[in-house]
């Protein structure tokens, strides 16, 4: 069974399984006011949510949520709570997640309140039993969204459920504490509510810090791990490093990077599984309605173009970029948020400093080669020898004479003079290459050498022709 499957299934479970403690708890006691309260709050709390994602489904959602349904459980313990929140869950996600995340979210819900309900009822009720209930609810929430993440993304069960509760067991025990106290002021004394304004503030701000903090540690996670895998720390293998992290820290993302590459322009495109794609492309890829707009924002955007999400961002200098990435997810998934986008800007800050020390590694392996060449054809042109000067000198003589030629005329026939000039240079040229082509092949000198045996005397007056210089020997 796919991992898809297993969560359609799991969800119709979870339905049933709501529906069926609600039926056995009733509608319970709360006043007219109760349920509408409930539904505007958890759906409040729901917009708040600070998201901490671990792959393509899902993640671990920090938010205040549990606080309002502590109240409830004190309160007037019944199906009207698991109800109210299912349906604050729907209303506040249902733009912002796929249907199939929002479906598992309000039935997980639903069912886990049902339960911890059951158990405050069993418990006869009060602010201990509550207490029990709310812990039958939280635990359950952490057994039943480490399954679908396990599923997803091929990680052992427990060792997901593990870090659900490392990164959860805090903020829930702050959540239900805070409830109870607000349950206890709403019986007791109404208007002491006003005193957890603050302090329900600064537990809000203390989630956002810490989603923050754990997905910048897993940031710098992904990147240690990419550049230990990396075989080396060439443009390319930086440019895949920061696009398979850049796809694993938000969700399993789809990501596109134009990187300016000694060889040119280069389009990288991949997921969390590494590059599937790199390709040449000409320079105006940089018009790209995409690229323009994320140029335009002049640093970290975010948005959604055809019902997907999108998180973009320029690497360098904005008015000459070295990359433009940009990471979108799968269509109707949840939006990047404010905390993506600046786990983005810390990600581009890592990334500009990679990208630029490779492209200066591969800057200077091209300059290497230059030089190196330019050596050899240094050496090569030195080993020519004496060969070469005689013919040298002569240009350089036909030259000069030519160009007096071309501004004076002194003798009885400067048009010949200049012809004359022309064939010297012309025999000049093809001795020059004669020469070259023996120095290239030294072997066939050497060989020829030794067959002709000692040279036969040349005339003073050695003849040229265009295609090499005649010898003595060749003259009949």
């Amino acid at each position: 069974m796919t991992p898809q499957r297993r969560i359609h299934v799991l969800i119709a479970a979870l339905f049933v399984a709501a529906i069926v403690g609600c039926v056995g708890l009733g509608w319970g006691s709360p006043r007219w006011w109760a349920f509408p309260s409930l539904i505007a709050a958890v759906a409040v709390a729901e917009l708040a949510t600070a998201r901490l994602t671990l792959g393509k489904q899902g993640g671990l959602g920090v938010a205040l949520t549990d606080a309002v349904v502590a109240i409830g459980f004190v309160v007037a313990p019944g199906a009207w709570v698991a109800l109210g929140v299912l349906i604050a869950v729907v209303l506040a996600n249902l733009t912002r997640s796929e249907p199939t995340k929002l479906a598992f979210n309000a039935s997980q819900y639903a069912a886990a309140i049902a339960a911890g309900l059951a158990v405050t009822r069993a418990l006869g009720g009060g602010m201990v039993a509550s207490a029990v209930g709310l812990l039958v609810f939280g635990v359950l929430n952490f057994f039943i969204v480490a399954l679908p993440l396990s599923w997803m993304t091929g990680q052992p069960y427990f060792r997901v459920a593990a870090q659900a509760v490392k990164l959860a067991v805090i903020h829930l025990l702050g959540n239900l504490s805070l409830g109870l106290l607000a349950a206890w002021l709403a019986e007791q004394a109404p208007l002491g509510l006003l005193g957890l304004v603050a302090p329900l503030i600064l537990l809000w701000w203390s989630y956002q810090q810490q989603t923050e903090r754990a997905s910048e540690a897993r940031l710098f996670a992904e990147l240690a791990r990419g550049q230990e895998q990396a075989a080396s720390r060439s443009l390319d293998s930086s440019a895949q490093v920061i696009l398979t992290a850049a796809a694993r820290l938000f969700g399993g993302a789809e990501v596109e990077m134009l990187l300016r590459h000694p060889e040119g322009l280069v389009r990288f495109s991949g997921d969390e599984n590494g590059i599937s794609s790199r390709e040449r492309v000409e320079a105006d890829a940089f018009a790209e309605p995409w690229v323009l707009r994320t140029m335009g924002a002049r640093g970290v955007r975010i948005g959604s173009e055809d019902d997907r999400p999108y998180c973009s961002a320029v690497l360098g200098d904005l008015e000459r970029p070295l990359a433009v990435l940009i990471a979108r997810r799968q269509p109707r998934a949840s939006a990047f948020e404010r905390l993506d986008a600046r786990l983005a800007q810390v990600l581009v800050g890592q990334a500009e400093a990679w990208l630029s020390v490779a492209d200066l590694t591969a800057r200077h392996g091209a300059a290497v080669g230059q030089v190196e060449a330019y050596g050899d054809t240094n050496r090569a042109l030195g080993e020519l020898g004496a060969d070469t000067v005689p013919s040298l000198v002569v240009l350089r003589e036909s030259a000069e004479r030519l160009s007096r030629l071309a501004y004076s005329f002194n003798g009885p026939d400067p048009v010949r003079e200049i012809v004359d000039e022309l064939h010297s240079a012309e025999r000049a040229v093809a001795s020059l290459l004669g020469a070259v082509a023996l120095a290239s092949e030294p072997e066939i000198v050497a060989g020829s050498e030794q067959a002709a045996g000692p040279r036969s005397v040349m005339r003073v007056d050695s003849e040229w022709t265009t295609t090499g210089r005649l010898e003595a020997s060749d003259i009949r």
